[in-house]
């Protein structure tokens, strides 16, 4: 019978299992090899009790089993309590980051974490699914199962005595406290959630809660509101969960807003607070992926362009509806409402400021058809875009529209104002249900800390005499085993050591050795001497013919050049613009030397970010090949050089293209048949890319002619970022 994996001291795991008359301990030690990144696991030995129980009979043998198993019994449990984070808990997780994109999915993935949980008998497991599933309700603004669920959670943490398990159950019930406008509730148990999570080192969960906590202090006391904001980004940093970062982010954005808003002539703290905002949109738009709360997303477009509304004189009117674009986007793509609401009625205040009210009065009526145009009907939003329509029309001093608008108005406002009075005699009950749980709760609670009170002192009584005759046990019949089996263990852990240590030594001179050569090459084929001497020698040219003006200014690119070149070649890596630059300088360079007998182009595509971290050089010697063995050798029509640049950010990849409508590579191998020397980029390039992403074909090379009546080259190369 296999009865589990048990992580032990010194990083190995002992895998403990027996049968009637055996018992076995297996050690297992995990290596990483340099060389190929795979984990191994090796096997060092196994030690076997058959001998020494078929030897023993009758209840001797009996005491034996008892005795190990419940040694056993007791490793086991003090290994498995040390993991906070267990497959469940997981699995929990990635439902909940479903709940913006596929609620039913989301729904589905928790149950059956709930189902799990309840058939392993994990209450912390427990406390944790219903707790999300609690979060998951709310986005979906069912009030019954998220005040169900939230209770839930909490009664069942305070029947455990984990940490984490009680912290979620606090933070369970302090959202459902925050949802029915209970502050000092919802803060109390914040609070208490927040420092069992810092005792646990939980710093995703710190961030979001502290970032809770600064909202629930304000209006109020601003230190505290920055006190706990900046908590929030310290700990989301630490976490490097984007939408904890995120949601901190927006915490401390929320303060500095604050802060402008009281000093509005303070023009230093308004520019202060715009480049943090845009910072967080920034990190909002390029984490998207990894940020499941996309309200907060939109949120954090919306509260850069609200700042930016704030000093109208300042304000960057491009940049301003750009975000509102940007918000309006995300709210229509995941059906956030107040985001969209927001946007809108930003947008129609800056219009209305400005003067613009057709515009104004466009882009309501545009808010109202798409709202209409939706499966529900959101009384508040087409409330509020009636009344900015009434503004509009007394502006204009349009009173026969005012009258329509304010009917419109009267008849929405007057819907959501049934909608909001039903909404609170729904929650008001269930207010008053959940103070009842929750006082039934503590006082079971009560009433089972006094029965286990009760119990401990013959739980200490039993415990001690146990250990006591555990211990007199051990100490006579294992001393001796212990320092046979102990000595025998080193002997065998040192051959093994030695092993692993000349494996290593070997992988890593070999390994070595391939990147000094690689190294050694790549310097060579860096630019070709041939091209240096033709490009002196057109500058001189230059010199000698008085066009001194064009001469010194190919003469700073030829510089530049060499010098990007030295300087870029010691580097590990080296961001996209400067390899841009690097390859206009050179293209540059080349047309001089021959005549402007061809063009270039560059292209990049939307997520391409110039700032992006490459190799370096890797691009240089394919645009030399395309350019001395397909375009140089054109006699009948003008070379045209074409480079795209497009990100996979999935891949962590940049993908460029380099077109040519040159000889093709038919033409060019005949042409290179004739020389002494064969170019050697293309091979260099391709293991340079092989020792960086450890994979193969990352250079693709293709014909035109045979995939098309086009003339020329194309060469594909997937450049890993760093």
């Amino acid at each position: 019978m296999v009865f589990g994996i048990v992580r032990f001291l010194y990083g190995q795991n002992i895998l403990i299992y027996w049968t009637e008359r055996s018992y076995h301990f297996i050690f297992f030690e995990r290596s990483k090899h340099t060389a190929n990144e795979k984990i191994k696991k090796n096997i060092i030995f196994d030690y076997i009790c058959n001998s020494s129980l078929r030897s023993m009979k009758g209840m001797y043998v009996l005491r034996m089993h008892l005795f190990l198993r419940i040694l056993f019994l007791s490793v086991l449990f003090s290994s498995f309590t040390k993991a906070q984070v267990s497959r469940i808990e997981t699995m929990a997780e990635l439902g909940h980051s479903y709940r913006f994109t596929d609620t039913i999915k989301s729904k589905k993935i928790l149950t059956d974490a709930l189902t799990l949980a309840k058939e392993s008998r994990s209450k912390k497991d427990e406390v944790i699914c219903l707790t999300l599933l609690a979060f998951t309700y709310r986005r979906l603004h069912q009030v019954k199962k998220f005040s169900y669920y939230a209770e839930q959670a909490y009664k069942i943490a305070l029947q455990t005595h984990d940490n984490r398990a009680r912290a979620y159950g606090y933070w369970a019930i302090s959202d459902f406290r925050s949802y029915i406008n209970d502050k000092a509730g919802a803060l109390n148990y914040r609070l208490k959630a927040y420092t069992l999570f810092e005792k646990l080192k939980a710093y995703s969960q710190c961030g979001k809660i502290a970032s809770d906590i600064s909202y629930l202090f304000s209006p109020g006391s601003d230190l505290k509101i920055k006190k706990y904001a900046y908590e929030a980004l310290r700990y989301a940093e630490k976490s490097s969960d984007a939408e904890s970062i995120l949601t901190a982010r927006l915490a401390v954005g929320s303060y500095l807003t604050q802060v402008t808003d009281k000093n509005r002539n303070n023009s230093k703290l308004w520019k202060n607070a715009v480049g943090f905002l845009q910072k967080t949109a920034e990190f909002a738009t390029r984490e998207h992926l990894r940020i499941p709360s996309k309200s907060n997303i939109g949120i954090a477009h919306i509260n850069l362009a609200a700042l930016y509304m704030q000093q109208p004189k300042l304000m960057d009117e491009k940049s301003f509806l750009t975000e509102l674009d940007s918000a309006v986007a995300i709210s229509k793509q995941y059906g956030i409402k107040n985001v969209y609401r927001n946007s809108i009625g930003l947008r129609a205040q800056y219009f209305m400021l400005s003067g613009e009210y057709d515009k104004t009065e466009s882009l309501l009526f545009d808010g109202i058809v798409y709202q209409q145009s939706l499966p529900y009907t959101d009384h508040e939003i087409l409330a509020s875009f009636y009344s900015t329509l009434k503004d509009v029309a007394a502006a204009k001093k349009d009173y026969s529209s005012y009258y329509n608008y304010d009917r419109m108005f009267s008849k929405y406002n007057s819907m959501n104002y049934d909608e909001d009075l039903q909404k609170n005699l729904q929650t008001a009950e269930i207010k008053f249900e959940s103070e009842k749980n929750i006082l039934r709760i503590r006082q079971l609670e009560n009433e089972r800390k006094l029965q286990e009170k009760n119990k401990y002192l013959m739980y200490a009584i039993s415990v001690i005499l146990f250990l006591i005759s555990v211990s007199v046990y051990i100490s006579f019949y294992y001393r001796k085993r212990y320092y046979q089996n102990q000595a025998e263990h080193l002997k065998q852990e040192q051959v093994n050591n030695e092993l692993k240590l000349s494996l290593l030594e070997k992988d890593s001179m070999e390994n070595l050795l391939a990147k000094l050569s690689m190294e050694r090459r790549f310097l060579q084929s860096q630019m070709d001497p041939h091209f240096i001497f033709n490009a002196l020698g057109n500058i001189q040219s230059m010199i000698l013919q008085g066009d001194k003006a064009k001469a010194v200014m190919y003469l700073n690119k030829f510089s530049k050049l060499t010098r990007q070149i030295l300087d870029h070649s010691r580097k590990e890596s080296i961001t996209l613009e400067d390899e841009t630059e690097n390859l206009r300088n050179y293209i540059e360079l080349q047309q001089l030397r021959l005549n402007n007998s061809f063009d270039y182009e560059f292209s990049f595509g939307e997520q391409i970010c110039m700032q992006d971290k490459i190799p370096p050089l890797l691009i240089q010697p394919l645009v030399e090949n395309a350019i001395e063995h397909g375009l140089k050798p054109l006699t009948d029509r003008k070379g045209k050089l074409i480079m795209n640049f497009e990100k996979k950010p999935l891949e962590n990849t940049i993908v460029c293209t380099i077109q040519d409508n040159g000889i093709g590579i038919e033409a060019s191998k005949k042409n290179q048949k004739n020389r002494t020397h064969q170019p050697l980029a293309t091979t260099i390039t391709d293991e340079r890319l092989a020792l960086y992403s450890g994979k193969e074909s990352m250079l693709i090379i293709s014909d035109l002619k045979k995939e098309s009546s086009e003339n020329g080259c194309s060469v594909i190369i997937h450049i890993p970022l760093l």
